[in-house]
């Protein structure tokens, strides 16, 4: 359950602030409320009304400086809004100083995009890791009482003698943490098993901003139904189709959860079993709106979440989405200059998808090769990691080495060599 859930089917009015520093662009900042505006609607809230200051430094008791507070109070109160949200993350006394002023409920980015993939969840990873991320998120933030915990943690002797209800609900939160994590361990190993199963198959994952169309491009080449909406974060299970284009070799192709500007840190390290799918792919397929005017910043991001999980170095295709609806249609030969080898096509409308299928067929049937791994017997403890890595066809065993016949893509063997040269 979303811990800001609203009880009613009502839409609350919300008021969203923003601080342009001295090292900013103002018009970056003008594309981040943007963003925020659509994060607001997405979680059930309409903007009524929009403030940005500009400061050489934020004000460590209240983000803002305390004028603008009362401005900010008052506003909240001529639009009658439930919620004031803030584009940057706020710490635990900001937070509370702020709600102690505007007498309203005090968000975040962060707490937003939370609440937003608490409601958007389905399968029961998804929300042991959403709850993670928000135990994380709220656990130095506790002003209120969770003893409903005490029902999933085991409530006999949770309360000692002389603690304070907070005291009680930090404990409770720390307690809950750790079951959700040992969930988390055993579904992981469960998905690591079925992602071994697949074998030598060609694995592309899609990868991209959130609301770029990769819902949508994977419905079109594998005739599939995923859910698609016009929204932020529609798609936040990792869902696998079969893709087919060889006769070859078998391809799938996995929708992941899309990307964002100032993704939560719990947020990215909750959700790296799930962004897994990512690391095992053969290919990373990264989709990009190309009608944003701000597209490059998005790559960046991405490209700042891949170097987060260790595979900026896997191979990538860039793939721009939507060219039906872009108007300017100068930018498509700077990006084909920028971006050489990247396909521009719309998901939507079936453009220039048969360039982009070749494309994929020529990768997925490239050379597989058999090669023979000698490791010294010092070594071997690398054995366990290279069977969950690639093909092994063979081990045999002489004096000081262990010998394993090999099959599979050759980048991927040329990253076992390495990892077995620069082992200790």
């Amino acid at each position: 359950m979303s811990l800001y859930e609203n009880k009613t089917d009502e839409r609350e009015n919300a008021v969203l602030v923003g601080v342009v520093q001295k090292h900013q662009d103002p018009w970056v900042v003008e594309e981040h409320m943007n963003e925020l505006e659509l994060l607001a609607d997405t979680a059930g809230a309409n903007t009524a009304a929009r403030v940005i200051q500009r400061r050489t430094q934020l004000n460590p008791a209240h983000y803002v400086g305390r004028g603008k507070v009362n401005e900010i109070k008052e506003l909240a109160e001529e639009c009658k809004a439930g919620v004031i949200i803030f584009d940057d993350d706020l710490s635990p006394a900001q937070a509370r100083n702020l709600e102690e002023i505007c007498k309203v409920k005090i968000l975040d980015r962060s707490g937003v995009i939370l609440d937003i993939f608490a409601k958007r969840a389905r399968t029961k990873q998804a929300k042991t890791q959403v709850e993670l991320a928000q135990l994380n998120y709220h656990l130095p933030r506790l002003t209120r009482q969770w003893t409903h915990l005490s029902r999933q943690v085991g409530g006999i002797g949770t309360r000692g003698p002389g603690e304070t209800q907070l005291e009680v609900d930090r404990r409770l939160v720390r307690q809950r943490i750790r079951v959700l994590k040992k969930q988390l361990v055993k579904i992981e190993k469960e998905q690591s098993v079925r992602r071994k199963g697949r074998g030598e198959v060609f694995n592309i994952a899609l990868i991209g901003y959130t609301n770029v169309g990769k819902s949508t491009l994977l419905n079109t080449l594998t005739n599939s139904d995923v859910f698609v909406e016009d929204r932020l974060f529609a798609t936040l299970d990792s869902t696998v189709r079969s893709l087919p284009i060889s006769e070859l070799r078998e391809v799938v192709m996995v929708d992941t959860v899309g990307f964002i500007r100032k993704l939560p840190h719990n947020l990215v390290a909750s959700f790296r079993s799930t962004l897994a799918e990512s690391a095992e792919a053969d290919l990373l397929l990264i989709v990009v709106d190309i009608t944003d005017p701000n597209f490059e910043e998005q790559i960046n991001t991405v490209r700042q979440v891949l170097a987060e999980l260790k595979i900026e170095d896997r191979p990538q295709l860039f793939v721009f989405n939507k060219v039906d609806q872009l108007e300017n249609k100068g930018i498509i030969n700077r990006v084909k200059k920028e971006y050489p080898g990247a396909h521009i096509i719309s998901a939507a409308n079936g453009m220039f998808l048969n360039e982009l299928c070749t494309d994929l067929q020529h990768r997925a049937e490239a050379e597989i090769e058999e090669t023979t791994l000698t490791i010294p017997i010092v070594k071997s403890w690398l054995i366990g990691q290279i069977y969950d890595k690639i093909k092994v066809l063979e081990r045999t065993y002489e004096a000081d080495y262990v010998i394993l016949k090999i099959r599979g893509i050759t980048w991927k063997i040329n990253q076992i060599k390495t990892m077995i040269q620069n082992a200790a």
